[in-house]
């Protein structure tokens, strides 16, 4: 019920104007308390509303709400990117966690959840994702391993590189990227990559692909990130559309793991290389407690970091690590 409520508050509040919670209250058969209480826990999703006495709630600023149609219609035409199935939630826990939810058998091939909330959005090792409503990308994506968890490998460096397509289709800005999973914008993190896998390694398997990218930031949910990051609206002076920066996303990851699907890596090592924030420079490698201290050498064609140790180059697969700089 509670998520009924608010998603009808939203929608109603969208537009900027004045609600009446006593008149959204008799629509939906509850208190006017009640109403008041549901708008508290919106503000604290990252919606800035006041109210005025005699004349209800207000948004700060109107919404402009992710939209299905609007997205699927702006998806570029193209032979290889297919129209897919899309699902637009207002509020939910985690796009990856309910796409694996739904495993195997209810999903379709490059079939995409987007949300203006996550309440339990995750980042890599465990941590939040700080998900503020409206304001931000967060998109998963499942697509089927018919080679089994080994096709695996690359998956977070693919998605990288589509991040970096869809962001220079639409703002013209190039990113930079650092290995395993994040993207950054002047060496400050602005979008991030999580990787679910089901299966088994030699048998079909599955996986979601999951994006989490700051388009506008609230200055209210920033301060609960504990750790640098920026937001593309910073550093764009025309305003940026979600909806058509989530139709490039879905076009250019859906590119991206058709040719990973043909050709593996290969033919996007350059194209990493070109973006590598740490190519050639210092950097140390963090394991739980254990530092390693190396030069980064980029990336090989199976996705692993190489990194160069004494002279000797090492490769280094994913997993529980970290990556600095060490200027």
């Amino acid at each position: 019920m509670a998520k009924v409520v608010r998603e009808h508050l939203i929608k109603a509040l969208a537009s900027g104007e004045f609600v009446s919670g006593q008149e959204v209250g008799k629509q939906l058969g509850i208190s006017r308390t009640a109403i008041s209480t549901h708008i508290k826990a919106l503000v604290n999703m990252g919606l800035d509303i006041f109210s005025v006495t005699g004349k209800g709630y207000k948004l700060a600023k109107p919404l402009y709400l992710l939209n299905k149609r609007k997205i699927l219609l702006l998806i570029p035409q193209n032979k290889n990117c297919i129209k897919p199935e899309i699902e637009v939630h207002s509020l939910i826990d985690s796009t990856n966690d309910y796409l694996m939810r739904r495993l195997p058998n209810q999903l379709t091939q490059g079939q995409v959840c987007l949300a203006e909330y996550q309440s339990a959005g995750r980042g890599r090792r465990g941590r939040e994702w700080v998900s503020p409503f409206g304001s931000q990308i967060y998109l998963s994506m499942y697509w089927y391993l018919e080679q089994g968890l080994s096709a695996a490998m690359g998956l977070s460096l693919l998605s990288a590189l589509a991040v970096s397509d869809a962001v220079f289709a639409v703002s013209g800005i190039q990113v930079q990227l650092k290995w395993p999973n994040d993207i950054y914008i002047e060496g400050v993190k602005l979008a991030g990559i999580l990787i679910d896998l089901e299966g088994q390694a030699l048998e079909p398997s599955h996986s979601v692909i999951g994006i989490g990218l700051n388009l506008d930031m609230p200055v209210e949910a920033a301060e609960r990130i504990d750790q640098r990051w920026t937001d593309l609206q910073s550093h764009s002076d025309t305003k940026i559309d979600r909806n058509a920066l989530s139709a490039q996303l879905i076009s250019c990851l859906h590119t991206r793991l058709l040719q990973h699907q043909s050709e593996g890596l290969i033919g996007m090592l350059d194209e990493w290389h070109t973006h590598d924030i740490y190519l050639n420079k210092r950097v140390k490698l963090l394991t739980g407690e254990r530092v390693t201290k190396g030069i980064c050498r980029g990336i090989n064609n199976q996705g692993a970091l190489l990194l160069e140790i004494d002279g000797q180059v090492k490769p280094i697969y994913g997993g529980e690590v970290s990556l600095r700089g060490d200027e």
